[in-house]
């Protein structure tokens, strides 16, 4: 890929920008999500392309940080709201025009934390796409499109880890969960793999609290742990372990919301990281404050 860096750096920059919905930096990875989400719904890909293009000119007419830019820092979450639009609503007019507004405010909500050194993750996507959910809902209703209501055929097997992989972009087939399992593991095997574990232990929490089976098997209570998982990926045990306790949480806040009736998307996953991470950080200070004190 660095023929395309040098070549055609902008459309390097907008396809990092969809492998960073993984935290990946790397153009491979983000086309190989491309192609995922291509495989699961055209509508969906053509509505991640137009998201992340949206995202990125705004990061760019605005003047964000160069490298920040580069990185695919401000197309992440904007692609996210490109995909999740398709899902919730008809793809009409008013949906498009919405994904591109939606986008360039995603972009200027990271830009905003990321100056504020505010780890927030996806926590932009989440906040437009409930904004636009409102909206569509209740002051400008657009019906919801017959793949909300689709029946989805199951399988009582482990594919359930792979289609967690593949709700992460709203995907529910399990050869969209195995195309974004390989564009992790070409960027970063070990992250890869701890998102697959991730996802095991959210699915075996969620059956032993009497998660609903076929959510369960569809992947909807381990996709927010793939994430989650990746964060923290590894090769100490110590990173194991602060994989589970974000996993963990992340299906017990999942749970809380699903009482409540709040849309998810990958709110437990902001949630259940940025807590982690606290807890995490505020026990290395307290490390180093014994050391010196000894």
């Amino acid at each position: 890929m660095e023929l395309l860096e040098r070549k055609l750096p902008f459309l390097n920059t907008l396809l990092k920008g969809v492998g960073q919905i993984m935290l990946q930096e790397n153009s491979l990875t983000g086309l190989l999500f491309l192609l995922g989400i291509f495989y699961g719904s055209i509508l969906m890909g053509l509505g991640a392309v137009l998201a992340v293009l949206a995202g990125t000119l705004t990061a760019k007419v605005l003047r964000y940080d160069k490298k920040e830019t580069e990185q695919g820092l401000y197309g992440f979450s904007a692609a996210l709201v490109g995909v999740a639009l398709i899902l919730f609503f008809k793809p009409v007019i008013i949906t498009w025009i919405a994904i591109v507004i939606g986008s360039a405010l995603a972009t200027i909500i990271q830009h905003w934390c990321i100056v504020k050194k505010i780890p927030v993750f996806t926590l932009p996507f989440v906040l437009v796409t409930w904004t636009f959910i409102y909206i569509f809902h209740h002051i400008y209703p657009i019906a919801a499109p017959e793949l909300l209501t689709a029946e989805t055929h199951i399988t009582n097997d482990f594919t359930f880890a792979l289609r967690g992989y593949g709700e992460v972009i709203f995907q529910g087939s399990a050869i969209s969960g195995i195309i974004f399992f390989i564009a992790v593991f070409i960027n970063s095997p070990i992250s890869a793999l701890y998102g697959i574990a991730g996802a095991i232990l959210a699915a075996t929490i969620s059956a032993l609290f009497s998660a609903p089976t076929e959510a369960i098997e569809m992947g909807l209570f381990s996709y927010n742990a793939v994430l989650c998982a990746i964060v923290f990926a590894g090769d100490k045990p110590k990173d194991g372990a602060w994989a589970a306790v974000a996993v963990i949480l992340s299906v017990f806040i999942a749970f809380l919301m699903n009482k409540f009736n709040f849309i998810q998307l990958t709110f437990p996953f902001v949630a259940a990281t940025c807590i982690t991470l606290a807890v995490k950080n505020l026990n290395i200070k307290q490390r180093l404050e014994q050391t010196i004190t000894d």
